[in-house]
């Protein structure tokens, strides 16, 4: 995640940090929600679809009635679907048509030549969902995410608000840029990124590649502190992670922030405007944890970054990163009340 509006990386706090950030949140406090951990932890997100879009062929889920308001939720790294599997039937029985897809590098979703590079920039991805939008017949959705999803979905409201009509983001504003990214940051913050820097290396790739399993759980704990996932809950995610392209992508969004990998030239357009950090004009609701591990601006710092209908929720119990996840009831409802506002 990021430590400001124009930095779009990820990284762990301290529990010291932590504790700073979260008294540092003073928006709008909702009420504890019970965290998911074990109850839901048998049921998959099936059965999966599949159409090609744009350079892929996107693996999804799909729920709710055909002719329902679309809503499309998008996951984070390193998670995958199952980070909606309570939000999603929760929107669905609001009548919702609620679409999860699986983002390049992720479960069944697979590119359509092995001569496409496995690009990982922000604006790649969220070309994909524009894709898939097109593909489904789908003109607008109400769009919303976490993490990368975040990120994607913070693309898509700004480059093309005409497809977006309502946005959900966890952690805020989300968009960056490769000059942003090479700027250095005090020391006690560049010690937070140490899993970008390792895959800045070779060895950070081949080790990423031996140990993605247990480097996920890592990141799961450390993102989320309060979360008492199981195991089972764990692995249902973790399958995601054999995709085949699943390293390189990851390798190269990070690598890319960082101006160590070059983008495809024709995003280059795309990411020129996306470094002027453009205003995001669609109806939206910002949400955060209590308990967020990764680290996260405070709702001031880009809260003037939404220029339409907005508010930010700041979701307590001891929720950490994977807030859909952690706390879905908290999360659906916002999406609900953002597409029906």
């Amino acid at each position: 995640m990021t430590a400001s509006p124009q930095l779009p990386r990820r990284s762990f706090l301290t529990k010291a940090a932590l504790g700073m950030v979260a008294a540092q949140l003073t928006s709008m406090t909702m009420p504890a929600f019970a965290q998911s951990a074990g109850a839901g932890s048998a049921r998959r997100l099936e059965p999966l679809k599949s159409i090609e879009a744009g350079a892929l062929d996107i693996g999804y889920y799909e729920a709710g009635p055909a002719n329902g308001a679309p809503v499309i939720l998008l996951h984070g790294w390193p998670y995958d679907i199952h980070m909606f599997v309570d939000v999603a039937p929760q929107l669905a029985a609001a009548g919702f048509r609620v679409i999860v897809p699986y983002l390049r590098g992720y479960g069944t979703t697979r590119f359509l030549s092995a001569d496409t590079p496995r690009n990982g920039q922000q604006s790649a991805v969220a070309v994909d969902i524009i894709a898939l939008m097109d593909a489904l017949k789908i003109k607008t959705a109400t769009v919303a995410g976490c993490d990368w999803g975040a990120r994607t979905a913070c693309i898509m409201a700004a480059l093309w608000p005409e497809r977006v009509k309502a946005l959900v983001s966890v952690s805020g504003y989300l968009i960056g840029s490769q000059a942003a990214g090479k700027n250095p940051l005090p020391p006690e913050a560049e010690l937070q990124w140490w899993y970008q820097y390792y895959f800045a290396t070779e060895r950070g790739r081949v080790g990423y590649e031996k140990n993605r399993h247990d480097f996920a759980k890592l990141i799961w704990q450390i993102a989320s502190p309060k979360w008492n996932f199981d195991a089972a809950t764990f692995e249902r995610s973790a399958v995601a992670f054999e995709n085949p392209d699943h390293v390189a992508i990851t390798v190269h969004n990070y690598r890319w922030r960082l101006g160590l990998a070059d983008g495809e030239a024709k995003y280059q357009a795309l990411e020129e405007r996306l470094a002027k950090a453009p205003v995001i004009a669609v109806p939206t609701i910002t949400l955060e944890g209590d308990a967020n591990g990764a680290p996260h601006p405070q709702p001031s710092a880009y809260a003037n970054k939404f220029s339409g209908r907005y508010e930010h929720r700041l979701v307590s119990g001891g929720i950490g990163h994977n807030l859909p996840q952690e706390a879905p009831e908290a999360f659906a409802k916002a999406v609900v009340d953002v597409a029906r506002g």
